[in-house]
C-alpha cells in the first residue's frame, strides 16, 4: 500500500510530525490498522476500529511497562485500568464534573482570558499561542490545583518538560535529562498545595479522598493534568483560533452569530485534535478489520486519523461551524479513560475565543507569519502571530 509514494513500512515519524492527514487518509482507506515500524507498533486510523480499540480496556490496555507517559511520570490514572485506574481517577474527576466546573471556574477563566487580552490590545499585534493560550490554561490548572505563588513560566517549563520527553519516547527515542528535574520541582509544589489545603484545591480535595493516594501518585497524577490541563488545552485554544482567523467566511458566521462558537470549539477538535495519537496494548491475540493483531502489540490509536474519517464526517478536511455532527469527534478520547477534564477545556477556549473576537477589531493572522499546527502526539501551531485594528 502506498501512502503519497510511501508504504507505510517507509512512514517515518517525521512524516506523521509535519503533516499526517494526507498519509493517514490513505492508511485509512486500504489498511486501517497498517504496522508503522517507525511508530513501533499499529496505527488506527478508521473512527470505526478507534472506538473499539478505546471502549476495550480488557482487550486494548493502558496498563503495559511501555506506555510513554508512565514511564515519564509513573503510574497515574493515564496509565492504569480497571479497579487501579478508579482509584486514581475518581478523586479528581469528581470535582470536575460539569456543572461543578462551571460553577467554579467559568467567571475565573472569563476574567483571565479578558485580563490577558486586554493587555495584548495596545500592541496591534501577538503570539497567541505564547501570549494567550499558554497563560490562560496554565492560570486555569495552577487555580485548580491549589498551586498559588508557583511562577507560570515555571509551570509551563515543567508541563514542556514532560511534553518533550514523552514526544521523544513515542518517536522512539528517549526521555531528556530535563523531565527527571521538572518532576522534583512538580513534587515539592505539591506537596507545599497538599499542607496549604487552599479553597478549591484539587490535589488537596484528592489527598483528603478515601482512596487513599500517596503523595507519589498525586504528583504523578498532577503531571497528567497538566498533560490535559495545560498542554492539550493550550493546543485547543490555539488550533481553535488558527482555524477560525483561517476561514474568514467561518469567522464571519461567527460574528454575526456568537451561538455558533460552541459548535466551532467542536469542529477545530474534530479537524485537528491537539492530541492525536493515545497508546493501547494488546493483552491477547485478536484482529482488528481483519488485521491479525498478536498479544503484547502495540496499538497506537490515531484521532487525527478518526476525526476525519469520511464515513462519518462528509467532506473532512473542510472546517465547517456549522457541521451537524461535529461534536462525534474523538479528541477526549472514548471509554473508561475519557477525559474528564473536557468541560473546563471547552469553557476555557470559549473565554479565549470571546475575549479575542470581542476585544481585538479586525483580528486576522500575520500574513507575514504563516502558521500551522505541526507534532506527533501534541499538535498545535509552534507559534500563531496575529494583527487587528488598534
Amino acid at each position: 500500500m502506498t501512502t503519497s509514494g510511501l508504504t507505510a513500512a517507509d512512514l517515518t515519524a517525521a512524516d506523521l510530525e509535519d503533516d499526517p492527514h494526507p498519509h493517514l487518509a490513505r492508511l485509512r482507506e486500504h489498511e486501517p490498522a497498517a504496522w508503522i515500524p517507525a511508530l513501533g507498533g499499529r496505527l488506527v486510523t478508521s473512527r470505526a476500529l478507534a472506538l473499539r480499540v478505546l471502549r476495550d480496556a480488557g482487550t486494548f490496555t493502558v496498563d503495559d511497562p511501555r506506555f510513554s507517559t508512565a514511564q515519564v511520570v509513573g503510574p497515574s490514572m493515564l496509565s492504569l485500568d480497571g479497579p487501579a485506574h478508579t482509584r486514581h481517577r475518581d478523586p479528581f474527576a469528581r470535582p470536575l464534573r460539569p456543572a461543578r466546573t462551571r460553577e467554579r471556574f467559568t467567571a475565573f477563566a472569563e476574567a483571565e482570558a479578558a485580563r490577558l487580552v486586554a493587555a495584548l490590545a495596545p500592541a496591534g499585534r501577538a503570539e497567541l499561542r505564547g501570549e494567550l493560550a499558554g497563560p490562560l490554561a496554565v492560570a486555569v490548572v495552577a487555580e485548580a490545583l491549589g498551586l498559588d505563588g508557583v511562577d507560570a513560566a515555571v509551570v509551563r517549563s515543567w508541563y514542556g518538560a514532560f511534553v518533550e520527553a514523552v514526544s521523544a519516547i513515542t518517536a522512539g527515542g528517549t526521555a531528556p535529562q530535563r523531565a527527571a528535574e521538572a518532576y522534583r520541582l512538580l513534587t515539592a509544589a505539591v506537596e507545599d498545595a497538599i499542607t496549604a489545603s487552599r479553597p478549591g484545591s484539587l490535589l488537596a480535595e484528592a489527598a483528603r479522598d478515601e482512596a487513599g493516594l500517596t503523595t507519589a501518585e498525586l504528583v504523578a497524577n498532577s503531571a497528567i493534568l497538566m498533560f490535559g490541563g495545560i498542554d492539550t488545552t493550550e493546543g485547543m485554544i490555539a488550533n481553535a483560533a488558527l482555524h477560525l482567523l483561517g476561514h474568514p467566511d467561518q469567522l464571519r458566521l461567527v460574528l454575526d452569530d456568537p451561538a455558533l462558537l460552541p459548535a466551532t470549539v467542536e469542529e477545530s477538535l474534530r479537524l485537528e485534535p491537539p492530541a492525536a495519537v493515545v497508546d493501547r496494548y494488546a493483552t491477547r491475540d485478536t484482529d482488528l478489520g481483519g488485521t491479525p493483531v498478536r498479544a503484547g502489540d502495540l496499538v497506537r490509536v490515531s484521532i487525527a486519523g478518526a476525526n476525519r474519517d469520511p464515513a462519518v464526517f462528509p467532506d473532512p478536511g473542510r472546517f465547517d461551524v456549522r457541521r451537524h455532527n461535529a461534536a462525534a469527534h474523538l479528541a477526549f478520547a472514548h471509554g473508561p479513560h475519557f477525559c474528564f477534564g473536557a468541560p473546563l477545556a471547552r469553557l476555557e477556549t470559549r473565554a479565549a475565543l470571546t475575549a479575542l473576537l470581542g476585544r481585538l477589531p479586525g483580528l486576522r493572522l500575520d500574513p507575514d507569519r504563516p502558521a500551522r499546527p505541526r507534532g506527533l502526539v501534541f499538535r498545535k501551531p509552534p507559534q500563531l502571530d496575529v494583527r487587528w485594528d488598534r
